[in-house]
């Protein structure tokens, strides 16, 4: 029977060509949309987890408190013992210290003078050190347009927009004022070693990099540090995994009663990231629901035309002798058989175009000059293994669905009407 049903769908075009087709269509969305969210999601949580947050990230608890306003007072002290400790008992994680803090960027002239002055959102982190993964997590190399990467302390990167708008130069000096760890003002001179740009606004609006040992002299604290981030060295961030972790550290070491102490974090709770999470985690079955919805009104509608233009076929099988209930079972498996032909149809293209842009992505950068949101400027997609399997759910579901309540037109035909037509 299935060959049988087979045979016809593939000799007769009329009248499974149509059906195919919007099956493959509706398939190829779903499996390459599916991969396109994914992808800019899962790139919008890493991007978060690299410049901001970590997998984990441990502060004092009157820090994680205050964090938007970066308070120095606040920070974590004794940070390469904490640290040494972090990596006896979780060594599968990578954690690096940084230190951030906002400031004032002066510009000399050629006589020690003010030429300009702008805002500067500093980041402390470990640059010149030879064993040190901060650069490549951060893409800095990627990111020059002008210089290098410095090579020694008393060096920074400073943003391009910045260095364009004051004329700054590769080997200009410039001088951060800030305040210590303990209120004082601070005043620092640093080499300009290289320029760089992300391409998004929030991360090249007076960014600055300092090397963590250049800021912790600078700013006074000696071992210390705001935040210790932590990430998953063999996979990528995986929340129950994060949460299980932070809950393990912080009943051991966290305490409520100390406002010093330190407290973890996972980045599902960092950043408003929560919200992200979900519909990352929820985006697939919220494409499968709504194109089940959508395709069943679509393929009801095929079936309903099909089932008008096949109405005297219907007549002729049951004026045969053929029994509604096995006509209307052929039209549910000949259904089937289309669903599952233009599912894998759809599946196809729509792999092979996310393959493509998952190496290659589309790059945004010129329309996020104004975003204040930390997003990546190349969008990919990601091909994940339920990628491969995602589409035949409303593929096969949606077109059986719409033949079975089209093919209730079977059921409606009665004998002395169809007795009339054959005798006309």
């Amino acid at each position: 029977m299935i060959r049988f049903l087979l045979k016809g769908i593939l000799r007769d075009r009329s009248r499974s060509l149509l059906p195919v087709i919007v099956v493959a269509l509706g398939v190829f969305l779903t499996v390459f949309m599916s991969g396109w969210f994914q992808g800019i999601m899962g790139d919008m949580i890493d991007m978060t987890a690299r410049f901001s947050s970590g997998h984990v990230k441990i502060m004092t608890r009157a820090y994680a408190e205050n964090s938007d306003q970066a308070p120095l007072d606040l920070a974590l002290l004794d940070v390469a013992e904490l640290t040494g400790q972090l990596n006896e008992e979780y060594p599968d994680m990578e954690w690096v210290s940084r230190i951030r803090s906002g400031g004032l960027l002066d510009v000399p002239d050629e006589n020690g003078e003010t030429r300009g002055q702008g805002p500067a959102m500093v980041t402390a982190i470990d640059l010149v050190s030879p064993d040190s993964k901060e650069v490549d997590r951060l893409n800095l190399s990627d990111a020059i347009v002008k210089g290098e990467l410095p090579d020694q302390l008393g060096e920074t990167l400073i943003s391009n927009d910045f260095a364009e708008k004051f004329e700054v130069s590769v080997g200009d000096k410039v001088t951060l004022f800030g305040s210590t760890m303990y209120g004082s003002m601070m005043f620092y001179t640093f080499t300009v070693s290289g320029t760089i740009r992300f391409g998004n606004t929030l991360l090249d609006r007076g960014a600055i990099f300092i090397d963590i040992k250049d800021a912790q002299l600078a700013m006074d604290m000696e071992d210390g540090a705001t935040e210790i981030l932590g990430y998953f060295k063999n996979q990528p961030y995986i929340d129950e995994e994060a949460m299980a972790l932070a809950t393990s550290y912080n009943e051991k070491y966290s305490l409520e009663e100390d406002e010093f102490s330190p407290k973890m974090i996972r980045l599902a709770e960092a950043a408003g990231m929560a919200d992200y999470l979900a519909i990352a985690e929820n985006m697939v079955s919220m494409m499968v629901f709504i194109f089940i919805i959508a395709m069943s009104i679509v393929l009801w509608n095929t079936g309903l035309l099909g089932g008008l233009r096949r109405y005297s076929e219907f007549g002729v099988r049951l004026a045969l002798g053929e029994e509604k209930k096995h006509i209307y079972r052929t039209t549910l498996l000949e259904a089937l058989l289309i669903g599952i032909i233009g599912s894998t149809v759809g599946t196809i293209f729509g792999l092979a175009l996310s393959y493509r842009l998952q190496a290659h992505g589309i790059d945004f950068s010129g329309m996020m000059d104004n975003l204040g949101v930390m997003m990546p400027t190349v969008f990919r997609a990601v091909v994940t293994p339920s990628m491969y399997v995602v589409g035949f759910i409303p593929g096969v579901l949606a077109t059986v669905f719409g033949s079975a309540l089209a093919g209730y037109a079977i059921y409606k035909r009665k004998t002395a009407r169809l007795f009339h037509e054959l005798e006309v």
